[in-house]
């Protein structure tokens, strides 16, 4: 008879290297997905242990972290779907981080992974998580290193991540993705403009999705222009056509992704190890920072007829 997998109270996880810690990581490595749960809830709101889970991890094998990014209304939910179903139906698994809005009222995702990628939600092979960014810029969410890690470690041969979709400020993808993945559509054109000094930089493979409509052939022309106006490397960033919903173009898509990881990867290692080191020290060093607290903070200030932001700004950091 199977045992189950022990039962955790995740706001009293026992400290590392008793019985009841131990067994979480040890299944979450044995790849046990309610383990996998548990241990990015932890990991997300910085719960007891939650250090301990992640000075365990072990990487069992070099899973790609893929980012996929681009304005709103672009269909970055709708081409990873297709890339999904494309995969899984090679007997891939894949690990999914939706990165929605944050509720302004509690601080929780305002858009859920079941509504839109509901299709899934059932699939052995698919484990999909939302996270909400609380407030993070760049259209990630403010632990996303660790637990893009904790999803490493269980060995998914995919973890697909998507952005919010904020725009110019999205660099910051390219510190966490193997491969980045810049969607836009005919449309786009005069978003392009102010793109370009910032997402248009970062991506490895464009993807012109919707590409049916009107103009698609004259923006497609204009983005491989742009394309080779880049510094030169060992690798060639491939512009490709793509109407998701029909699932053309998601073939190329899957090809240009697996190639990138044999040519781009090993060049873009220490720039990404940097960056995620980065995010680390600097999340770390803001850790004591309550954005609430300052806003009842300010409410307090504010009653003074000589309010001063930056005298308030200097007295809290003084502290």
């Amino acid at each position: 008879m199977e045992s189950k997998p022990a039962q955790f109270t995740p706001n009293h996880l026992p400290p590392f290297g008793r019985a009841g810690a131990g067994l979480l990581i040890q299944q979450l490595l044995q790849g046990d997905k309610k383990s996998l749960a548990r241990c990015i809830t932890i990991v997300e709101n910085e719960m007891d242990g939650y250090q301990e889970i992640l000075t365990s991890l072990k990487f069992k094998k070099s899973t790609p972290v893929i980012g996929v990014t681009g304005p709103p209304g672009a269909g970055k939910s709708t081409l990873i779907n297709a890339v999904i179903k494309k995969l899984t139906e090679q007997g891939k698994s894949i690990g999914i981080l939706a990165i929605d809005p944050t509720s302004p009222f509690n601080y929780g995702s305002l858009l859920g992974d079941r509504l839109r990628m509901s299709e899934h939600f059932t699939n052995e092979n698919v484990f999909i998580r939302s996270l909400a960014t609380r407030g993070s810029l760049g259209g990630l969410s403010a632990s996303i290193i660790e637990i893009v890690d904790v999803m490493r470690a269980f060995g998914f041969d995919y973890i697909i991540v998507e952005t919010v979709g904020v725009g110019q400020s999205e660099v910051e993808i390219v510190g966490l993705a193997d491969t980045t993945i810049l969607v836009l559509v005919p449309e786009s054109g005069d978003e392009v403009q102010t793109l370009k000094s910032g997402v248009m930089e970062i991506a490895d493979v464009f993807v012109i999705n919707k590409s049916d409509r009107e103009g698609a052939s004259i923006f497609m022309k204009n983005i491989i222009q742009l394309v080779q106006y880049k510094p030169k490397s060992n690798w060639s960033i491939p512009v490709i056509k793509a109407v998701a919903v029909k699932y053309e173009g998601v073939d190329e898509v899957i090809e240009a992704i697996n190639k990138h990881q044999l040519v781009g990867v090993n060049t873009k290692r220490p720039y990404l190890l940097a960056e995620k080191a980065y995010r680390l020290i600097q999340n770390y060093r803001m850790k004591d920072v309550s954005k609430k607290i300052l806003q009842q903070q300010i409410e307090t200030e504010l009653k003074k007829t000589d309010f001063n932001l930056y005298r308030f700004v200097q007295s809290i950091i003084k502290q």
